[in-house]
């Protein structure tokens, strides 16, 4: 299983002006190749290589390795821009966003990221170095940190590239690490069901609720500000903007990885294998009030989808996918599905055997319920998203499992 580690950097004054010149010159490279392919309309990778690679060495003085590196990294994008435009993630054909993204070449930072191989980067792991390539020449010796999570697992199972990263002011590297996944569990007792929320992120068949309204009055007040900023437009507001929104992207993060961690190894320890909503397109089939908009499309759930899945694989529990068709409807009880048995945001009252629960912790109960089917009925009638994509909505009355 491929897992990204990131750690720190810790160069000297000079050894950081060198990083900053190598990471500049390559994003030049890039934007000029960028433009080079837009106007042949190249865009493969070895294709482009034919026409820019002697120009890429010899105006930026990058070394063999790094320009291939560049060269590739603009196909990359190109190709990316390919997919998003065919999946409508861009705006309809002719519409002015997609106009903007596709009728001019691609552009790259100055700070944005360069892949480096094992011929340009080379780890030292017990004395916590490495020696990375520059323009400069190569920097040996150079400190890194990080958990000792990270770096047990940077010495042990690293394989293939790493990209050097700038970010508000410090330098990272983001290594790939090859971690062996533990041997599934083929016969799990019973199944732990999640209702994934936006009042509660996530509640378990076993009654387990964990709130998120501390994090969604943190949300609601750094969208206040930012609304307040962007309409003084200015330089300094623009970065204030970036700053909150990288802040809150890290906070989402890490109460994610908490959350997933948590269910995982409660799953581990009981024996039992893990139901989730299969919430692929959810965006397109949830409806709405306006004012819920805003706080149900910011919501990482896919992340959250994400992390409970590769840590599962790592631990060897199994995870099944359901659909989440009136999961919030259905009475875990007696199985009667009414629209009015959702009397509230956060009350269940059957119409018909009068079972009463929390909403989220009845949903979680269905999903469990739905998992223990398909996992009974075998592997072809078990859906595997690719990617647990889009939000979940959870307003006052509107749920994932509303979604017909």
């Amino acid at each position: 299983m491929k897992l990204v580690v990131q750690v720190k950097l810790l160069p000297t004054p000079s050894q950081a002006s060198a990083l900053a010149s190598t990471l500049h010159a390559c994003n030049q490279a890039a934007s000029w190749v960028a433009e080079s392919a837009f106007k042949q309309k190249t865009f493969r990778n070895f294709d482009l290589r034919k026409h820019t690679y002697n120009e890429v060495k010899a105006r930026w003085g990058l070394g063999a390795q790094a320009a291939q590196h560049v060269i590739k990294k603009v196909a990359d994008a190109y190709t990316a821009l390919l997919a998003n435009s065919r999946a409508g993630n861009l705006g309809r054909p002719g519409s002015a966003r997609h106009r903007r993204s596709t009728e001019k070449p691609l552009a790259f930072r100055a700070t944005a990221a360069q892949p480096y191989d094992d011929r340009m980067l080379s780890w030292q792991t017990d004395a916590r170095t490495v020696s990375i390539w520059t323009t400069a020449g190569r920097l040996k010796g150079m400190s890194y940190t990080g958990s000792p999570t990270q770096l047990e697992m940077i010495a042990a199972h690293r394989r293939g590239e790493s990209d050097l990263i700038h970010r508000d002011g410090s330098w990272y590297l983001a290594a790939t690490c090859d971690v062996p996944e533990a041997l599934p569990n083929a016969q799990p007792v019973d199944f732990l069901g999640v209702d994934l929320g936006i009042v509660n992120i996530a509640t378990t068949s076993d009654g387990e609720i964990m709130a998120g309204r501390r994090l969604n009055r943190l949300r609601k007040r750094n969208r206040d500000v930012r609304t307040k900023l962007q309409r003084k437009g200015t330089k300094s507001a623009k970065r204030r903007i970036q700053r909150r929104r990288r802040k809150e992207a890290r906070r989402t993060r890490d109460v994610n990885h908490k959350i997933a961690k948590h269910i995982v190894a409660e799953a581990e320890r009981t024996g039992r294998g893990i139901g989730l909503e299969n919430l692929t397109g959810i965006r397109e089939r949830v409806r709405l009030r306006k004012p819920q908009r805003a706080m149900v499309h910011t919501w990482a759930f896919a992340q959250l989808g994400d992390f409970i899945a590769y840590k599962a694989r790592r631990a060897g529990v199994p995870v099944v996918y359901v659909d989440p068709a009136y999961t919030s409807r259905t009475c875990s009880e007696c199985g009667h599905v009414d629209k009015a048995n959702r009397v509230s945001q956060a009350r269940f009252a059957c119409r018909s055997c009068g079972f009463v629960d929390h909403a989220d912790r009845n949903g979680s109960r269905n999903i469990r319920a739905r998992a223990r089917m398909l996992w009974r009925a075998g592997p072809s009638h078990r859906p595997q998203p690719s990617r647990t994509s889009g939000t979940a909505g959870r307003g006052r009355h509107t749920t994932a499992g509303d979604a017909p």
